[in-house]
């Protein structure tokens, strides 16, 4: 099939716009294969894995946008290349007349909305500074969704909300939820008396949602942003998150979460949290616990151990204990893992986690550790274990696709399945892969159907290693509730009906996939 491509210079659009724009071509009859996307050397390397990426496009840069279409003939291939240049040449429709008013800038906003006190930021990041700041001097919390912020400017805002009573939630903030209105990427949860604060969207999500099913309901969800808890910023807005919740009286339980902060900012952190005798649990995934229960605090060691143990110490909670049900589960799953076991070559040996939640990963990863040894990832805090390539998997390997070295240019894995669809396939090609591991998260801001795309791939992945007299095993969890907009248990339904083993919670994948390549069980 010929192959045509197009490179815009110096062109940028927003990522869902790109995501949009690939789709139509897809869609287009005779097209077999399309991306639009900004030319990194990721982005590059998944059109090399395609088989789209043409000598000529190997100058682009990250700067630029590139255009490339597979299709039957070449006709067809101009013909799309010509779509595509219509599609993004289109202009957000002006107000229709009458239409209330619009505001245009942060003052305007607040001159027209007086009682709102808080702005939700996302624009580029070369520009996200000075809108958070401008909101922060408004008297406005702030949720900056932006990443590429610079890290002194991270600082400065920070220093200036925490003085002004503020919260500066961000910069790459993704998920919050406060006064129970979801902001970013969040699930829809019940309302009580857990309060959390995270350096990690998707870990937010995770708990919050454990604790919905356990019946507990959250009073606050308060994102810092990823970079919060460097020894730079020092976690300046956990410790703000912290004090709001401590003097909240709707919040009984404090939960923390975070990858491992810098050992100078976790003392401040420990140090505010023993200001107050409310109970608070904390997970620093992959840290040390010993500080954290010599601060009076409760560890946890994974997402879903800190919902339970965050369940337990509400007054009146009867339902069952985090060690019971973590204990009962790893039981079932090694059995369960024995059987699995017995379908796989000798030849299969190793796991694959896809993940699109980066804190979703790190869970997995605190696992796998445990259970394998070494893990290679490209979210790892260990340089020797570090992926060289995040875009070709060795041996035991979990990979983040929502890290910014596949983001810059196309949309978060949460919103476009596209890249994680092309990666599952390269995966299941490999014969020595025994077990694809995959997280789904729903909820406000995700993909709508999540299940109607990733379903379709994983029945034809298991097909096509049928065919070459493979078993692949693909092992899923479910992020989210019943009351999601994707609802949980349609979107499970349609994993399981694909093929896929859906388990109660990440770490519960994480264990099975484990157990399964693991030479004991």
């Amino acid at each position: 099939m010929p192959t045509k491509f197009l490179i815009r210079r110096s062109e940028y659009h927003d990522s869902v716009t790109l995501m949009e724009t690939a789709r139509e071509l897809t869609r287009l009859p005779g097209v077999a294969d399309a991306a639009v996307v900004m030319a990194t050397e990721a982005n590059k390397n998944l059109l090399r894995e395609a088989g789209l990426l043409l000598p000529e496009v190997e100058s682009a840069t990250a700067n630029d946008l590139v255009i490339v279409v597979r299709a039957e003939t070449e006709n067809i291939a101009d013909h799309a290349l010509e779509i595509a240049k219509k599609h993004l040449a289109r202009r957000p429709q002006a107000a229709a007349a009458g239409q209330a008013f619009q505001p245009r800038t942060i003052r305007g906003a607040v001159h027209s909305n007086p009682q709102a006190n808080l702005a939700v930021i996302s624009v580029s990041g070369q520009y996200a500074a000075a809108e958070a700041r401008e909101a922060l001097r408004n008297g406005l919390h702030v949720l900056l969704f932006s990443d590429n912020v610079p890290l002194e400017d991270e600082i400065a805002l920070k220093k200036y909300a925490a003085a002004h009573g503020l919260l500066l939630m961000g910069p790459d903030c993704g998920t919050a939820i406060i006064n129970g209105v979801a902001l970013g990427f969040a699930n829809a949860v019940p309302r009580g008396p857990v309060g959390i604060v995270a350096a990690a969207g998707t870990g937010l999500q995770e708990v919050s949602s454990l604790l919905a099913r356990l019946g507990v309901g959250i009073s606050q969800g308060i994102g810092t942003g990823g970079r919060d808890l460097k020894e730079d910023v020092g976690g300046i807005m956990m410790r703000e998150g912290i004090k709001i919740l401590q003097d909240d009286p709707d919040t009984q339980v404090l939960l923390l979460i975070s990858k491992p902060p810098a050992p100078t900012v976790a003392e401040l952190v420990l140090k505010q949290v023993q200001q107050s005798d409310k109970p608070t649990v904390v997970c620093f995934l992959g840290g040390d616990t010993e500080p954290i229960a010599a601060a009076g605090a409760i560890p946890a060691r994974t997402l879903q151990e800190a919902a339970y143990l965050a369940a337990a110490e509400i007054e009146g909670y009867e339902g069952p204990s985090a060690d019971e049900v973590i204990e009962q589960e790893t039981a079932d799953l090694r059995d369960q893992a024995a059987e699995l076991k017995e379908r796989l070559s000798p030849e299969q040996k190793y796991l694959r986690g896809l993940f699109s939640g980066g804190t979703l990963a790190a869970e997995a990863l605190v696992i796998w550790e445990e259970m394998l040894g070494d893990v290679l990832s490209n979210v790892t805090t260990n340089p020797r274990l570090k992926l060289k390539d995040a875009t070709r998997s060795e041996g035991h390997c979990a990979v983040d696709l929502g890290e910014d070295e596949f983001t810059v240019g196309r949309p978060h894995p949460m919103i476009d399945n596209d890249l994680r669809l092309r990666r599952l396939m390269q995966e299941a090609a490999d014969p020595e892969v025994a077990v694809i591991v995959l997280d789904v998260v729903l909820g406000y801001g995700a993909h709508p159907d999540p299940a109607s795309e990733l379903g379709p791939a994983i029945r034809q992945a298991r097909t096509r290693a049928a065919a070459e007299g493979r078993e692949l095993i693909v092992v899923a969890s479910v992020t989210g509730t019943e009351e999601d907009p994707q609802d949980l248990s349609r979107q499970v339904q349609a994993l399981e009906e694909a093929g896929a083993i859906v388990c109660s919670c990440n770490a519960a994948a994480a264990r099975l996939a484990g157990f399964i390549v693991k030479w004991e069980t």
